[in-house]
């Protein structure tokens, strides 16, 4: 299983010097170099792409991020905001496809004081949810223990998503 080091490779979340200039990982991981697979994209549109989550809560935990550098919601395009409606709507039906969850909760954290990890930069949250999935282990433990890699969500979501959005335009 990959693990997202944070500040130490090339492409890694961060909010460290890169955010003091103003971009972040969420901006260069749209450039299109191939590496699709590698950093978990799961689906790219002209204003959002879907990556997995590298911290999941649970399995199936992904993201959909702005392409644009802006803060929040109200400051998206309104084109950007019905794609949003759109990819949302496909991600929720293949996370339901695949993991045939409960349940799903889906939100952003709109800025640094709401608990957001890029505050410059949006991204929903999207997450599969079963009946007492918050157990000892989280709850005692402060550890999740999620069943599957990184790499096997990927495999999992990524056609589920394509079929999803198949028509869609995006």
């Amino acid at each position: 299983m990959r693990r997202w080091t944070v500040c130490s490779r090339p492409g890694a979340w961060t909010t460290s010097a890169r955010a003091s200039t103003g971009a972040t990982t969420a901006c260069s991981a749209p450039a299109r170099d191939g590496s699709d697979e590698q950093e978990y994209i799961l689906h790219r549109s002209r204003h959002w792409f879907a990556i997995l989550n590298r911290y999941p809560y649970n399995g199936g935990h992904l993201l959909l991020v702005c392409n644009e550098h802006v803060g929040g919601l109200t400051a998206c395009a309104p084109e950007a905001v019905t794609d949003l409606a759109r990819l949302l709507a496909a991600a929720e039906q293949a996370v339901r496809e695949v993991y045939q969850p409960h349940g799903v909760n889906a939100g952003y954290n709109g800025g640094a004081a709401a608990g957001a990890g890029i505050p410059g930069h949006f991204h929903v949250h999207l997450l599969p949810r079963w009946r007492a999935d918050t157990n000892f282990m989280t709850v005692v433990g402060d550890a999740r223990v999620i069943p599957e890699t990184l790499d096997q969500t990927y495999a999992a979501l990524r056609p589920a998503l394509a079929r999803a959005l198949a028509g869609t335009g995006l």
